[in-house]
């Protein structure tokens, strides 16, 4: 988007006063400043000015303890680009104000290579010098709950009053119930320029899924899942609710994952996955043995959080097996039916609580490598994936942080930094939850011992 659109834009909405100029950090959450509308010509001239420390904060936003960043460079100030995304409105606060999407360079000018949209851009550049264009989608599953109580508790109908109390995979009475908050999400994705598709009631009581469309340009794909998670939320308190995209916001219930939907295109439009079968092409085989043998590694990717891996346990319906089978959603890597010329590969590890930017960085760049490699997959998986005894995931975080941090294969996706940004944040937030007593803990225990 040039300066002309987007002061066109702005003028067609007088009432925009204040931007949200913002990045992602590595936990896919949105960091920036809010500043006056005439600030404009600043944000899209790439003037605008944040700590480059600011990328690799902890969930609860602090400093790294012993980061770099911070202490070797006296907290460094980085320049912040505009992405060229168009500007979209943020409707859902006290006064409309208009969102802007940004990402980190340095002082001397070049991408900071912490910054997790600009890891992402890296790979896509690599399949690009290969006259090769990943198609990606992904689908979203959520929670709506109740903001009022002390823990994560299913909404009340807006049509019956009735708390919701059962599961209701592909429920219509649910998807109807809340049809006004639906209503309103898919109205806000077509402000935001974000592809909605279908909407379906999920698994969990309160529990559902927003597909998106394919388009051909993977940076797109993650810009509009981060904007669509934040959209919702934020839809989600205007109609008295609150949503989030934790991976397992109840122990008893489904889990919320984001599945990853992708094919690669050469340079005249042709999708080389496809070999005029169901079985798909042997690049198609490449990029599963890749995937494959990439997945442990990049487990923390998928699974970022403390509450991550309760969805990946064993008996959780989660695909925790390193595996990969025909139109199989046991198994880790799916290769749906359907026509020969949309042959695609599924990804199904990654938590809805995942950074969009690196889960595309870490699939897309796995992929490459087992196609660059020519890598041979395992022989497919038929039935049920969840009681074969097969190669399983990091079964807890700390093994997948050290297994991120020493894979030699996230090396050759990750730049160096990134990944001791990344290591660095997840060892401070795992530091700290291993120092919190729960109170199912006291239940348990402190009477009885």
């Amino acid at each position: 988007m040039q300066l002309g659109d987007v002061a066109g834009w702005l003028r067609d909405r007088p009432e925009i006063e204040t931007i949200f100029a913002c990045i992602c950090d590595l936990n896919g959450v949105m960091r920036g400043k809010r500043v006056p509308v005439d600030h404009l010509d600043k944000i899209l001239a790439g003037e605008l000015r944040m700590p480059l420390s600011l990328l690799g904060m902890d969930i609860w936003g602090e400093d790294i303890e012993g980061n770099e960043l911070v202490f070797d460079t006296g907290d460094a100030d980085g320049l912040c680009d505009f992405t060229g995304r168009a500007l979209s409105p943020v409707d859902w606060i006290t006064r409309p104000a208009a969102f802007a999407q940004l990402w980190m360079r340095q002082e001397d000018g070049a991408p900071f290579p912490g910054d997790p949209r600009r890891a992402l851009a890296a790979v896509a550049a690599r399949f690009g010098a290969l006259g090769l264009t990943p198609v990606v989608a992904t689908e979203l599953e959520f929670y709506v709950v109740d903001p009022a109580a002390a823990a994560p508790l299913p909404p009340c109908s807006p049509i019956t009053g009735k708390r919701l109390d059962s599961d209701g995979a592909l429920s219509l009475d649910e998807l109807q119930h809340f049809d006004a908050f639906l209503n309103d999400v898919y109205d806000g994705c077509r402000a935001h320029g974000i592809p909605a598709d279908s909407a379906i009631s999920e698994n969990g009581a309160g529990q559902f899924e927003i597909n998106m469309m394919h388009v051909a340009d993977p940076l797109r794909a993650a810009d509009d899942a981060v904007l669509f998670k934040r959209l919702v939320r934020g839809i989600a308190r205007r109609h008295g609710f609150a949503a989030t995209f934790m991976a397992k916001p109840y122990g008893d219930r489904a889990g919320s994952g984001m599945h990853v939907h992708f094919s690669l295109n050469d340079a005249t439009g042709r999708n080389v996955f496809d070999n005029g079968g169901a079985a798909g092409s042997e690049t198609l085989r490449h990029a599963v043995a890749g995937l494959i043998r990439t997945m442990q590694e990049n487990t923390l990717v998928f699974a970022p959080h403390e509450n991550s891996f309760r969805r990946l346990l064993p008996g959780a319906h989660a695909p925790a097996a390193v595996a990969w089978g025909y139109e199989n959603r046991t198994v880790a890597i799916r290769i749906p039916g359907g026509s020969n010329r949309a042959r695609r590969i599924e990804h199904r590890v990654a938590g809805a609580d995942a950074n969009p930017y690196l889960v595309l960085a870490s699939i897309l760049g796995g992929a490459l490598l087992g196609i660059e490699s020519q890598w041979q997959p395992p022989q497919p998986v038929e039935g049920d994936a969840y009681s074969m005894d097969l190669d399983t995931l990091p079964p807890d975080w700390a093994s997948a942080i050290e297994a991120f941090s020493r894979g030699p294969h996230v090396e050759q996706i990750y730049s160096k930094r990134l990944r001791r940004m990344f290591v660095q944040c997840k060892m401070q937030e795992l530091r700290r939850f291993s120092r919190h007593v729960t109170d199912f803990e006291y239940y348990s225990y402190l009477e009885s011992v």
